[in-house]
């Protein structure tokens, strides 16, 4: 039986898949840090905005939820399933999540982030340095001058 709104469960549930995407997030950053790449800023930079937007939203909804008196609580896991505990003013709610459908809503959260990091990425800024140190010549200016 449902006691939780559609939206409590909405800001509930987003706060726990993005949680678990942080996660992932952090792992990577560490693997990247770590690892035997060569320029590791090129893969680190992204991750830290994914990690940064990512981190940003949860403050909020952690601040909607302690508004609305809402905790998420993880109760069992197991190879298929794992349950989830939603508690609001009082009410509670268990919801049983199959593991791969948690695994593509981390996904598409993980999608989300990363395509809010490559839209904060200036590459105008990029552009206009790889411009100015490499002219490029239109032919323009030649019609031009012989005009």
């Amino acid at each position: 039986m449902r006691y939780l709104s559609d939206e409590e469960l909405q800001i509930g549930s987003r706060f726990l898949f993005l949680s678990m995407a942080l996660v992932v997030i952090q792992k990577d950053i560490q693997l990247f840090k770590k690892g035997p790449f060569k320029i590791k800023e090129l893969y680190l930079k992204p991750l830290e905005k994914m990690e940064t937007a990512g981190m940003s939203e949860r403050k909020e909804l952690r601040k909607i939820m302690q508004k609305k008196q809402l905790k998420v609580f993880t109760l069992t896991k197991n190879d298929s399933f794992s349950s989830f505990l939603f508690v609001c003013r009082g009410k509670e709610e268990k919801r049983n999540y199959f593991n791969p459908a948690i695994r593509k809503k981390v996904e598409v959260i993980l999608q989300e982030l990363m395509e809010k990091a490559i839209q904060q990425h200036d590459l105008h800024d990029v552009s206009a340095k790889t411009a100015a140190a490499y002219p490029v010549s239109t032919g323009i200016e030649q019609s031009v001058e012989s005009d």
